[in-house]
């Protein structure tokens, strides 16, 4: 298991724009299993703090539940279109997958992957860089 401090350690340069990207706004999105292990998206709000990636949810929610029997998830950062003729201003977007853990008040993330997608600097290719712990950080960029 990767606690985000460690993938922050890892990959600073990576890890601050990804952060910034979930930072920039205040509602995500989280993907969780139900018990009949279709997927279930919701809102979230998550918080980097002390080296660690965390969010809450209300009692009785169906997200915690969820996360109780299957800890698996992927969390995405909000998704602004790029602005006709300064496509290349784009922050993109990112992704974390990973596994909570019910802290009591909350839960913690240990990641799994950490994606940003975006544009290059001339707007002319789709970047997407990832991160595992398995194989460290890598990059693709794309038509």
């Amino acid at each position: 298991m990767t606690a985000w401090r460690e993938f922050e350690a890892a990959e600073p340069e990576f890890a601050r724009r990804v952060q910034g990207l979930f930072d920039a706004h205040r509602h995500k999105t989280i993907a969780t299993l139900r018990a009949d292990g279709s997927p279930r998206i919701s809102g979230i709000e998550t918080k980097f703090t002390d080296g660690e990636l965390t969010f809450g949810s209300m009692p009785n929610a169906r997200k915690g539940a969820d996360l109780k029997r299957d800890p698996r998830l992927a969390l995405h950062s909000a998704t602004v279109d790029p602005v006709e003729g300064a496509e290349a201003d784009w922050p993109g977007e990112a992704k974390i997958a990973g596994r909570a853990f019910d802290t009591g008040e909350g839960f913690r993330v240990d990641v799994t992957e950490v994606v940003h997608t975006h544009l290059n600097p001339e707007a002319t290719l789709l970047v997407v860089e990832w991160w595992t712990p398995e194989a460290g950080l890598r990059k693709i960029e794309r038509e």
